[in-house]
């Protein structure tokens, strides 16, 4: 490993880039592929229902608390070493659940992959101190794209995988993906130059885990244990007791995991409000539009679809997806990241209004989640630059962790509306009614409409623009224009 009292020579940025880009990869992916064959789990692991959803709620869980945790970690000692610390866990874990043949286990494996949840700010702040400023949003807006259309590609490549294959090769393909990213980045990404002295405190770390746990387990579970069970409400309450004891913690703190004082910051909390309802949507349709679709013709709605027809349907999302991330970073340059955000989040209510009302044929849904991914590429990007650019160099891990984990959240608020929206009218078969899902897709158009109302809150950068950024707007981005008044908020 370099040592990181002595900096290395600049690697290249394409390098870094591609190593960083492939372990995003890896996690996005590892993040949705299991969602569309828990029932072939389900079956080949001789388990119920409720038990198989844990493989999906462990993983969850997981990645929430450990998120922000690791990418403060490689604030301070270092984020190329934090990175192959997780890349290192990512791998482990997809290990054992490739290996793995009882429920137990695999639901242990996820809790160990979800450390790999820091890969994500650890990229954003590897960019921000090793890219030229000029390269640093469309790097960070591409990673962010990335992430989620990993998330969609999961989706579409379960089905021929488990086809052709087995459910174990899920894990085998990421493991792979894994294993070559911590070789490269253990050889060629430069120790950080930028670090935050002083330790990781306990007590935050681990009040922040204990109400991060106490609100996603009720949340994600709350469908089958009943929203109004003592269980639910307990462990609301007892969330909500922990996040006021954690902020409290945080506040006495000499070395505080997250800094309360940069989470107030007008840049900071808005963008975060405006992640939670995104994460809503998109979460929310991964899980339901499969549903959806697999449903046989014969409720009167759905096409019967097998698990690679549903996947199918949903690759539109994934390409125009990284295709409106790659494109953010010029788009952010023109017109400001704060404009991109609120425009891809009005484009987001659109195609949930499709799925609502015009669901009679493929190709109206090849259409709608075609335009969801341009919706959402753009928002995600530009979110993740706003989020790089609204803080000091040496907080853009745990600042883009915790971006990354109120998505998280919104998701498994938004899984467990829809769900509690679709099922509410289920028929003796058990199958949902078609009212269900139409309000459903109408709740996520409404969840986009109110993160375009957040995004109009965002504050607007006042921006010092140099003669060459004029004459060449390309370059005028994000990362490298002066903040002048919004950063001390």
């Amino acid at each position: 490993m370099h040592d990181p009292n002595e900096r290395t020579a600049p690697a290249d940025h394409r390098v870094t880039f591609a190593v960083l880009a492939a372990a995003v990869a890896a996690f996005a992916l590892l993040q949705s592929l299991v969602t569309p064959v828990l029932a072939t789990i389900q079956h080949d692991l001789g388990t119920d229902q409720a038990t198989a959803t844990w493989v999906l709620t462990a993983y969850l869980l997981s990645a929430s608390i450990f998120t922000p945790i690791v990418g403060r970690i490689g604030d301070a000692v270092g984020k190329e070493r934090m990175l192959l610390v997780t890349l290192s866990a990512l791998g482990a874990g997809s290990l054992l659940a490739a290996l793995a043949t009882d429920v137990r286990v695999l639901i242990a494996a996820r809790v160990v992959q979800g450390i790999g949840g820091g890969v994500l700010p650890l990229a954003f702040g590897i960019v921000r101190d090793e890219f030229p400023r000029e390269r640093v949003a469309g790097a960070v807006g591409a990673l962010a794209a990335l992430m989620a259309v990993g998330g969609g590609l999961g989706i579409v490549l379960a089905g021929p995988i488990v086809s052709a294959l087995d459910y174990h090769w899920l894990f085998w393909f990421p493991l792979i993906i894994v294993s070559l990213a911590a070789l490269a980045t253990y050889a060629l990404v430069p120790a950080s130059p930028v670090r935050t002295p002083g330790r990781v405190s306990v007590l935050p770390a681990a009040l922040l885990s204990a109400w991060l746990v106490c609100l996603l387990l009720p949340v994600s579970q709350g469908h089958t244990w009943g929203w109004g069970s003592v269980r639910v409400l307990g462990l609301l309450a007892a969330a909500v007791a922990l996040a006021v004891a954690w902020a409290a913690a945080e506040q006495r703190s000499d070395a505080p995991l997250i800094d309360l004082a940069m989470m107030r910051l007008p840049a900071v909390w808005t963008t975060n409000l405006v992640a939670l309802l995104i994460g809503v949507g998109m979460y929310a349709t991964f899980g339901f539009l499969p549903q959806f679709l697999q449903t046989p013709a014969s409720a009167g709605y759905g096409f019967g679809s097998s698990i690679t027809e549903s996947g199918l349907i949903l690759l539109p999302w994934s390409v125009t997806m990284f295709a409106a991330g790659l494109a953010s970073g010029r788009l952010v340059a023109r017109h400001g990241a704060k404009a991109v955000v609120l425009a891809g989040s009005c484009v987001a209510v659109v195609p949930f209004l499709l799925m609502a009302f015009a669901h009679d044929t493929v190709w109206q849904l090849c259409l709608a989640t075609a335009v969801l991914g341009v919706g959402f590429g753009l928002a995600f990007s530009a979110m993740s630059a706003l989020i790089v650019d609204a803080v000091p160099p040496e907080q853009t891990g745990v600042a883009s962790g915790m971006n990354a984990n109120i998505r998280t959240i919104g998701g498994s608020v938004g899984a467990a509306v829809m769900s509690g929206i679709v099922t509410a009218g289920a028929s003796s078969e058990g199958l949902p009614a078609e009212s269900g899902y139409t309000w459903g897709f109408a709740a996520l158009a409404g969840a986009a409409a109110l993160a375009a109302l957040a995004a109009l809150l965002v504050p607007r950068a006042r921006r010092t623009v140099s003669r060459a950024e004029a004459e060449h707007p390309e370059a005028a981005l994000v990362a490298g224009a002066t903040v002048v008044g919004d950063r001390a908020g």
